[in-house]
This record gives structure tokens, sequence and C-alpha cells, in this order.
């Protein structure tokens, strides 16, 4: 067992180890590193600086810079998106819900942070692509199953005509981000003003109302 590895019983973390402070303190400071330096440039030791605890601690909680990466990632994963999708199906004003939705989905695309997370997954996804995917189905995936549901519920309310709602859904969200979200993504230019959200969101939501709305 090496130096950095060998652990005291009072340093091991806790059964609730997953809410740890410690553990917090340490995906934080990971964080940091791998959103600064990219995966590959990021080192144990550089996380350890950046956390403030020493390289043994890591391994307490950590085998590897991959296990600490994947520790990262699903932190990601509960904080994308969170509450952007949360639909009450009983609600059938169904353009104000589009716009409110719409809206907040694009404003919570432009946190820098949550663009900076995208990019260092897809920057190693070809050879982690397990990590990836936990991204991309806590992300894209859950919030265009969260809005199908809810255009099913709109549906059977006799208030929109969909056949396929998951496709529904993927074409509003696809169109609320037009012109806006590859360029955040290259960071190409700032994120846009709350003007331009409402004005590209409410194009995407009189389209999709014009198609699939009950007349």
């Amino acid at each position: 067992m090496s130096e950095f590895q060998a652990t005291s019983l009072l340093d091991r973390p806790s059964d609730n180890a997953d809410d740890s402070a410690k553990r917090r303190q340490i995906l934080d400071g990971a964080r940091q590193v791998f959103l600064e330096r990219g995966f590959d440039a990021a080192s144990m030791m550089d996380i350890a600086k950046a956390a403030g605890v020493s390289k043994g601690t890591l391994y307490v909680y950590f085998k590897d810079k991959d296990d600490l990466f994947d520790g990262m990632v699903r932190g990601e994963c509960i904080m994308q998106l969170d509450g952007v999708f949360d639909f009450d199906h009983d609600d059938h004003d169904v353009e104000a819900v589009l716009l409110r939705r719409g809206k907040a989905f694009v404003k919570a695309l432009g946190n820098p942070q949550r663009l900076s997370s995208w990019r260092t997954v897809i920057a190693v996804a070809e050879r982690m692509p397990e990590v990836g995917r936990k991204l991309y189905e806590s992300g894209p995936a859950r919030g265009v199953a969260s809005l199908a549901a809810y255009l099913k519920a709109q549906t059977e309310a006799g208030v929109l005509a969909i056949d396929d709602h998951e496709i529904a859904a993927a074409q509003f969200i696809e169109t609320c981000h037009a012109t806006m979200l590859k360029p955040m993504l290259f960071n190409f230019g700032p994120p846009p003003t709350d003007e331009r959200i409402a004005y590209v969101v409410g194009i995407a939501v009189r389209t999709f109302l014009r198609a699939y709305k009950v007349r």
C-alpha cells in the first residue's frame, strides 16, 4: 500500500459519505481543476491543492482520477436543468406553459459553468462513453421525456393533436435554443439576452401550436 493510499480508520468516509462535507469539498476542487484544465491535463495533486486536502485523502474517497471525474459528472447530473421541466399535467394553458418553460430552459443552458461541464464531458466521451451517457440521460433525454409526458396529457385532454409525443417534445426543445446553443457551446459569444431568448422561444411556441393545437 502506498503512502497516499494508507489511511486510518478515522480518515475513512462515514456511512453517509455521499453527503459528507469532505466529499463535497473534494468534488468542488475537482470540478474547478477539470473545467480549467480538462481531464487529461488535470492531476490528482492539482485536485488535492484546489480542494485543500492531502493527496492521500483523495484516495480515501476516490480510487483514481477516473473515479473522481465520474463523481463530478454525477453531481452535474443532479444539477442539470433541475426543476426546468417540472410540469403540471392539469395546466391546459399550453402556450403559457411552453413560453415559461422554454425561456427557463434556454437560460439554464446559458449558465457558463454548465456549458464548461458539457465541453469537458464531450472531450472525453469518445473513450469514456459511460460518462457521456450519464450526462445525456440526466439532462437532454430527461427533459424530452418530461415534456413528452406533458404533451401526452394535453393530447388526451383534447388540447393538442400529436401522434408522436417524444418527437414533438424534441422538436420544440431544439427550436427553443435555435441560433443560441451552438454559439454558447463553442464559446463563440456571450449568453443571449433575455429579450433574445423571449423572441426565439416565442417563435418556437407559435410554430409548435400551429402544428399541434386543436382548432
